[in-house]
């Protein structure tokens, strides 16, 4: 969709000469409620720079990362600005194939950021996308239904306790489920919750010397619990359900736990967006043998690849989406639940802010202590808590998404979804060369 707005200028003649001139870029993201709102504020970005137009591609999660990954391997050239995470970020960045963003101006206050995030985007120091927004995870629920059933929250949940709870309010005849939890197929949808879940049940992707474990005893336990919690208490179609589809089912009251992405915080505590707002509590991440690695880290930036041919209208559009300007232009116009959360210390600071969202500390603080160093309860060799640093991450964790997948709808049980998973990707990183 193509958004382009007239400005009041002098004359046909003038607007024509403008038009002619106007530089357009084409910016790729995901269908979130983050960067539906930053699309729907192209008239604001057009007015304070009316040399750049703005063409936006808006895509599925899957989808996007389909089709950026093969544009920017091939360089292929069809975007100015991509929607990128913190696992691209410094994988792309080694390869060249993002632009540095260096020499920012001094008004974005760099130092603004919150450190886990920046650092997560830095290759050698420096920056090679900006945070449009960052999380972790959290689990929702409903206060009243646990009232109801006279469940207390504990301070740190356990998925043992999850499980007790679902049972108890479950109500599908009433169009109520005892949880929701993703099960769509991705690495970055199904794959995002279950690297969690395996972690906190003692389980790591590889050893040290990069064989996989996905058969492991710790995997089969976690992901034969998840099966078995989504079967007995969860909605029908799980395997449709990712991100969005899962806080449509929350917001509009069909779920009575949720664990998913800080960021969906301010919709679901806003009343105009969510029928459960002021029901809604939260509390950290459940765990299981350890806390270690029970709750993720991961921003969506916004990247210029260096295929681009408007690198500079890019590096301005996206410092203007990314700033402090840009959160205050939101809050006001949006309200203050809809800024774009996890990227900057401002933004906790700001009193506005803190008012409107009473889970902003609790927010923070997943954020700041959620470590990509030391997600796993056996020593590990690599970074990341719901990701693989590595190239192959991408295709493998889709790989053992579908599979898991499968024994979900229950196509095949856990145990052969996993063995099959194991000898995949065995398979892979033999190929790869990571050993013989």
């Amino acid at each position: 969709m193509r958004l382009t707005y007239a400005l009041p200028l002098a004359g046909a003649a003038t607007l024509a000469s403008f038009a002619a001139h106007a530089e357009t870029i084409t910016v790729a993201t995901v269908n979130n409620n983050d960067m539906i709102i930053m699309q729907g504020l192209t008239d604001e970005f057009e007015k304070a720079h009316p040399d750049i137009d703005l063409e936006w591609v808006v895509l599925e999660e899957n989808v996007l990362r389909q089709r950026l990954t093969t544009d920017i391997a091939t360089d292929g050239g069809q975007f100015d600005v991509m929607t990128i995470g913190t696992y691209e970020v410094p994988i792309w960045a080694k390869q060249d194939w993002l632009v540095e963003l260096d020499d920012l101006p001094e008004s974005y206050n760099e130092q603004d950021l919150l450190k886990p995030i920046r650092d997560g985007l830095s290759q050698d120091g420096s920056l090679y996308a900006l945070p449009f927004y960052g999380e972790s995870s959290m689990m929702y629920y409903r206060t009243d239904l646990f009232e109801q059933a006279g469940i207390e929250m504990p301070e740190q949940p356990t998925w043992e306790q999850v499980e007790d709870w679902a049972s108890q309010i479950n109500d599908p005849d009433n169009g109520v489920y005892g949880i929701c939890l993703r099960g769509k197929p991705g690495w970055g949808e199904n794959m995002a919750f279950v690297s969690t879940l395996v972690n906190t049940f003692g389980g790591r992707w590889f050893d040290e010397e990069w064989h996989p474990e996905i058969n492991s005893p710790e995997w089969k336990e976690a992901v034969g619990f998840y099966v078995d919690l989504m079967n007995n208490y969860g909605p029908p179609g799980a395997t449709s359900n990712g991100f969005n589809e899962n806080q449509a089912l929350f917001s509009s009251g069909k779920c009575g736990m949720w664990v998913d992405a800080t960021s969906a915080a301010g919709r679901l505590y806003n009343p105009d967006e969510s029928q459960v707002a002021d029901k809604l509590g939260f509390a950290p991440a459940p765990i299981a043998e350890t806390p270690k690695g029970a709750n993720w880290l991961w921003s969506w930036t916004l990247a210029i690849p260096a295929s681009s041919d408007a690198k500079d209208a890019a590096r301005t559009f996206i410092t203007w989406a990314t700033s402090q300007d840009y959160i205050e232009l939101v809050g006001e116009t949006e309200g203050w639940t809809s800024v774009p959360p996890g990227t900057r210390e401002s933004t906790y600071e700001n009193p506005k802010y803190q008012e409107a969202a009473p889970f902003a500390d609790f927010v923070l603080n997943a954020i700041q202590t959620a470590d990509p160093t030391d997600s796993t309860l056996k020593p590990s060799p690599y970074i990341g808590v719901q990701t693989v640093n590595i190239p192959e991450f991408q295709a493998v964790g889709t790989q053992v998404g579908q599979m898991i997948g499968a024994a979900l709808a229950g196509q095949q049980s856990v145990d052969a979804a996993l063995d099959q998973a194991q000898r995949s990707v065995d398979r892979t990183m033999r190929q790869a060369g990571y050993y013989d």
